[in-house]
């Protein structure tokens, strides 16, 4: 009995997908506007059934939802309340988003991936973001609210074109994002 070791190129696109899927844990809507206009120009071949996301109609409708959801970031009050709503939005979009770009993946253990994998990614880095704002609000009376969106734009539009690039270096920053908010969050509750 001999070790098969897996596709380099399906590992690759199981990599992107949970990269973008953390990247909707930042900003639901980046990480699918990315992963469409990639797929669009025909940088990465999409899975099976979801080359709709680089159709021109669904490129719109995801470029005016990426600029509602950034604008609304900046308007205090509503930060707070789409923190909770855009959680289950985030899970379906991380979800969507891994599972879009895994190609040549059965497709079993694409939804698999894209679920398990893909969501944890988004719910974790959802969960520490939205604590983040909360401590962010709290210590600065939200003064800090539109830097601290800023930031997770940034952090959403990196890590949705470093999974496009270079999927490894994307986990690598996402799991940097994740250890280093942890420790923070224990420094601060000692």
């Amino acid at each position: 009995m001999s070790l098969e070791l897996p596709d380099p190129a399906l590992l690759l696109s199981v990599l992107t997908g949970i990269a973008l899927a953390a990247a909707a844990g930042f900003r639901a809507f980046v990480p699918l506007l990315t992963a469409g206009v990639a797929i669009h120009f025909g940088w990465i071949e999409p899975a099976e059934g979801f080359g709709w996301l680089g159709h021109p109609l669904a490129l719109t409708a995801l470029g005016i939802a990426t600029v509602l959801e950034i604008g609304a970031y900046y308007v205090p009050g509503l930060d707070h309340a789409l923190d909770v709503v855009a959680a289950p939005l985030a899970l379906a979009a991380g979800i969507i988003v891994a599972a879009s770009v895994m190609a040549d993946v059965p497709d079993w253990l694409r939804w698999l991936a894209a679920i398990i994998a893909g969501g944890a990614a988004t719910a974790a880095i959802h969960a520490l973001t939205s604590l983040g704002r909360l401590q962010s609000s709290a210590a600065t009376g939200g003064l800090a609210n539109p830097a601290y969106s800023t930031a997770e734009l940034a952090g959403s539009a990196f890590v949705a074109i470093a999974a496009l690039l270079l999927p490894v270096l994307a986990l690598l920053a996402v799991l940097a994002f994740i250890v280093v908010a942890i420790r923070r969050r224990r420094r601060r509750q000692r």
